[in-house]
């Protein structure tokens, strides 16, 4: 069993800065890719970045220049940093991880958001 855990969201004004935090925990061999995604009201879910391990840093288009990701591997923890936060950045924010379990079996894995609102 493998569980993913957000922390770090919150109300924070245009041009602000918030840090998101994701802890997978449980029954881990190695995890592969990290990254967030998020969904506004109304909308699908999107990716905002990735990490795989050893692989390039992948960012959409909206959050270039403005969001970092991070990944410590000893913690199995992933981070974003968010800096110059939009009003448009509003949305719940999700971890995902791609994760080999000790069967050598490979699941994708979600944990359960936070909430990212940047208002006046």
């Amino acid at each position: 069993q493998v569980q993913l855990v957000e922390s770090g969201g919150g109300l924070v004004q245009p041009g602000g800065s918030l840090r998101l935090s994701c802890a997978a925990s449980g029954t881990i061999f190695n995890i592969l890719t990290m990254g967030w995604y998020r969904q506004a009201p109304g909308n699908e879910r999107e990716l905002v970045a990735t990490i795989p391990s050893g692989g390039s840093t992948n960012y959409a288009d909206s959050v270039k220049g403005r969001f970092t990701i991070s990944r410590d591997t000893a913690k199995n923890t992933a981070y974003l940093q968010m800096n110059n936060l939009k009003p448009e950045d509003t949305a719940v924010y999700y971890c995902n991880a791609v994760i080999r379990v000790p069967s050598k079996d490979i699941h994708g894995y979600w944990g359960q958001g936070t909430q990212v609102t940047v208002s006046s």
